[in-house]
């Protein structure tokens, strides 16, 4: 029986998806387009990272030493107070800063400085070069005071009195900055007058600066030095 399909030709054009011959491995749209986008985003991850390998850093900045006594000794800084000021002007305010630090060695010797800048950084820097430029020696019985002491500036009052080892510093603000500045551990104290932090810190240095010695009271009192019982 005769049927009426057309013969399909042998030269005919392949249809677009068709599989490629054998042997041959061209890759498909889709795979051209995953290498492309590889390839390039390879590229550039490798020129960043060229980039930021070539800038590189500079040597490691060391910190500035430790402010020292004419001595060598450290210095400890202890800032007490920042005030903050404003000024208004015809654009607006403008701020200033003050800083109140007290420095010392811990061993005996103890200074404050008042600085004043634009910015915090600065005048707590200006503060504690005034305070290290101004220590004075106190007289400490080991880790506390000899005796009991008292003294005023203008209306900061304090009160200090000895303590037996392992007490502590009992102090607070001002005053507990400057004992641990000066190398007291042992301390009981009172703050009796105004609150203002630089009369504290400056009542508190009038004290310590007040302090006497054993020996040095057996002089001005013409006796000789008593041994302590054992």
């Amino acid at each position: 029986m005769a049927t009426n399909e057309t013969p399909k030709p042998a030269d005919a054009p392949k249809p677009a998806g068709d599989a490629a011959p054998a042997g041959e491995n061209k890759p498909s749209g889709d795979q051209n387009q995953d290498q492309n986008r590889g390839g390039r985003g390879g590229d550039n991850r490798g020129g960043g990272g060229f980039n930021r390998g070539g800038g590189g850093r500079g040597p490691r900045r060391e910190p500035p030493p430790a402010p020292t006594d004419k001595d060598g000794n450290e210095l400890t800084e202890k800032v007490v107070f920042i005030n903050r000021c404003s000024k208004v002007v015809k654009g607006g305010r403008r701020f200033s800063f003050s800083a109140l630090v007290v420095s010392g060695n811990g061993k005996g010797s103890v200074g404050v400085g008042f600085g004043k800048a634009n910015e915090v950084a600065e005048c707590i820097k200006k503060a504690s070069g005034i305070a290290g430029k101004s220590l004075q020696k106190m007289n400490l019985d080991g880790n506390t005071i000899p005796h009991e002491i008292y003294a005023e500036f203008g209306g900061g009052k304090v009160l200090l009195k000895p303590a037996s080892p392992g007490t502590g510093v009992i102090a607070g603000g001002g005053v507990r900055a400057v004992c641990e500045a000066v190398g007291i551990h042992d301390v009981l104290s009172k703050s009796i007058g105004s609150n203002n932090h630089a009369n504290v810190v400056k009542a508190t240095l009038k004290a310590l600066s007040e302090l006497r010695s054993r020996d040095e009271i057996f002089a001005l009192r013409g006796k000789a030095k008593k041994e302590k019982a054992i």
